[in-house]
């Protein structure tokens, strides 16, 4: 078993359970509660839907990356990491464009975001000996 990528797809589960329960209170629910025209409302609680989705997804394919001796799986976490990061890298860049740098600490998705995607990047990484120990 790859222990760091056991970690890698434990944050990304915390980070898809905290997105999907907490997320959706903090977000959802006032979105759907909006005066935006319900196309919107329904277009934006869709692409919630579909965030919910890669993330729980790409969690547990990461946790049966980990659990896996057969090197194919190197692609996948490759995919799935450079996903996380892209996430990651589009708050960064939206706060900072379009708020400044104090906004990085309004919008902290990142802080999970980047983690997973660096963790998963070296846990594949590592050679297959060192990581099955």
């Amino acid at each position: 078993m790859n222990r760091i990528l056991l970690a890698t797809a434990s944050l990304a589960g915390f980070t898809a359970a905290l997105h999907t329960f907490r997320g959706t209170l903090e977000i959802s629910m006032p979105l759907m509660q909006s005066q935006l025209p319900q196309e919107v409302i329904l277009l934006l609680y869709a692409c919630w839907h579909l965030v919910t989705v890669a993330l729980i997804l790409s969690a547990a394919s990461l946790f049966m990356a980990a659990r896996s001796k057969d090197a194919s799986q190197r692609s996948t976490v490759t995919l799935i990491s450079s996903m996380w990061l892209g996430f990651g890298l589009v708050f960064i860049v939206v706060s900072l464009v379009y708020a400044g740098p104090a906004m990085l600490l309004a919008l902290p998705q990142w802080v999970l975001l980047m983690p997973v995607g660096l963790l998963g990047l070296w846990g594949n990484a590592r050679p297959a000996q060192a990581a099955t120990r």
